[in-house]
This record gives structure tokens, C-alpha cells and sequence, in this order.
């Protein structure tokens, strides 16, 4: 599986946001159609919620790919 570690910059991400800041897809449309179809899991449950607030510390899959969400260090 490949692991992805992708820096918050702020607070949370939207789900669909974190899917294109990753190039895992290349449109919100795409997004949005994958993680309605069920495709997309967060911290191993399925997450059908397309504004879906990633923070830190939490695992997002998709297929084969995994991202590793990390908080902010500056936010301290």
C-alpha cells in the first residue's frame, strides 16, 4: 500500500479537498462521485459525507493509497 503523509496548513480539510490536494482525483466532480459510491474510508470506516472535517492524526484510503493526515506544527 502506498502512504501518503500530507501536512494540515489549518484547522481540518474538507474530504473532497484532500482527495484533489493529493492528485488522487482531478476534479471535485470526480471527488464527489467517489466518496458517494462508497469508495472512501476514514480511519477504516466508510465515509459517505463529501465535506467530511479531516484533522490531524486521522487515515483516509482510497483503493491502494493511503493518507496519513498531520497536524499543523505551527498551529501550536
Amino acid at each position: 500500500m502506498q502512504t501518503i503523509d500530507f501536512e494540515l496548513d489549518r484547522e481540518y480539510v474538507e474530504l473532497k479537498q484532500l482527495l484533489k490536494l493529493t492528485d488522487l482525483v482531478s476534479s471535485g466532480g470526480e471527488a464527489k462521485m467517489i466518496i458517494g459510491e462508497g469508495h472512501v474510508t476514514v480511519d477504516g470506516a466508510v465515509e459517505l459525507r463529501k465535506a467530511c472535517k479531516i484533522r490531524g492524526g486521522q487515515q483516509v484510503e482510497l483503493g491502494d493509497v493511503r493518507i496519513r493526515v498531520l497536524a499543523d506544527s505551527s498551529a501550536a
